[in-house]
């Protein structure tokens, strides 16, 4: 897939001023990005939002060039926001991110595309890949791509409470920069290694791992709610506290209110409240079993066909407007 570099940079919200430094970015590289479309000749384009969207968003508006918008979240990023104004079509996951746009009409339903190697992630598969038997009690545990110390922690405060459960093996991806005090914090709770519970520092098969799992402990990232309702796979949700405007709760309602998921708020994490609620589904595998089918029932297993299909209708709304051939469009 052919790359064209951009200057881009976000801003820090606690801190105003970034704002302007961000802003003339973006307006500096508005020549770049029409440059790249003069170029490339797009019939359309599709933003996904993030800061790094934005220039080439805005530049393909001013050369008349449809866009068409993907939002993930619950809550609309500042740059899905600004761009909608301009946008032919806004695909969105949650129904409750469409009154937030410029032109709610504009938007529908799409769901959030979830990579073709999750999606078709086998339960058997994954077990033996992970080396685990088929009569264990999985428990996957992870705070993102960058891991979550604070949850890593609380975790670990359970080990004791859930060494206890009857063929429970514990799958913890702490995070690159968390692995190593993970790892030290298990070998002073066991010297020596039982297998009970395996920390890793990163998950390429992500996919193998949701598959194999009876019960996932995680953040609320759009994207990996979307692979939990892919793969059905019932959770305790911790969404991050800092989320901008509190997003991830939000995403996390939908699973929630459809009995897929329960949550737990970061600052309950050194509670009873959390060690609990883990405990009662590890050891309720009918609570387990009806969260994971209300999860599944979530699933939108053509999210990307549907972007896909709001690109195709874009272009070729404006092929029959133009009434030229696309490779004349520009």
């Amino acid at each position: 897939m052919e790359f064209h570099a951009v200057p881009a940079k976000g801003f820090d919200r606690g801190a105003p001023l970034s704002l302007v430094s961000a802003a003339l970015t973006t307006v500096l590289s508005l020549p770049t990005c029409l440059g790249v479309l003069r170029r490339t000749r797009p019939e359309v384009v599709i933003g996904f939002g993030g800061y790094v969207s934005l220039p080439l968003g805005l530049a393909a508006a001013m050369a008349g060039i449809p866009l068409v918008l993907h939002e993930q979240n619950a809550v609309p990023g500042m740059t899905n926001k600004l761009l909608s104004r301009w946008a032919r079509t806004v695909c969105v996951t949650y129904a409750t991110s469409v009154d937030r746009l410029a032109h709610p009409s504009r938007a529908f339903v799409t769901g959030n595309p979830v990579r073709s190697a999750v999606a078709r992630a086998d339960r058997a598969a994954g077990r033996k890949v992970l080396k685990l038997r088929k009569a264990d009690l999985v428990l996957l545990v992870f705070g993102g791509s960058r891991g979550a110390r604070h949850l890593n922690t609380a975790m670990l405060s359970l080990y004791k409470r859930l060494k206890d459960i009857p063929k429970l093996r514990i799958i913890h991806v702490a995070g690159p920069a968390e692995i190593e005090s993970v790892s030290e914090s298990l070998k002073a709770l066991a010297p020596e290694a039982d297998g009970f519970w395996r920390a890793l520092g990163y998950i390429e098969a992500m996919g193998d791992a949701l598959a194999a799992a009876d019960l996932v402990v995680c953040r609320a990232g759009a994207t990996t709610l979307a692979e939990l309702a892919a793969l059905g796979r019932p959770s305790v949700l911790v969404p991050y506290p800092y989320a901008t405007d509190d997003h991830q709760a939000l995403n996390a309602t939908a699973l929630v209110a459809a009995g897929a998921a329960s949550t737990i708020p970061d600052v309950e994490l050194d509670t009873q409240a959390f060690g609990d609620e883990i405990v009662r589904l590890l050891t309720d595998s009918k609570t387990r079993a009806d969260m994971a089918a209300s999860a599944h029932a979530l699933a939108r297993p053509m999210a990307a066909h549907a972007v896909a299909e709001a690109a195709i209708e874009a272009a070729v709304e404006r092929r029959r407007i133009l009434g030229v051939p696309a490779k004349d469009a520009l």
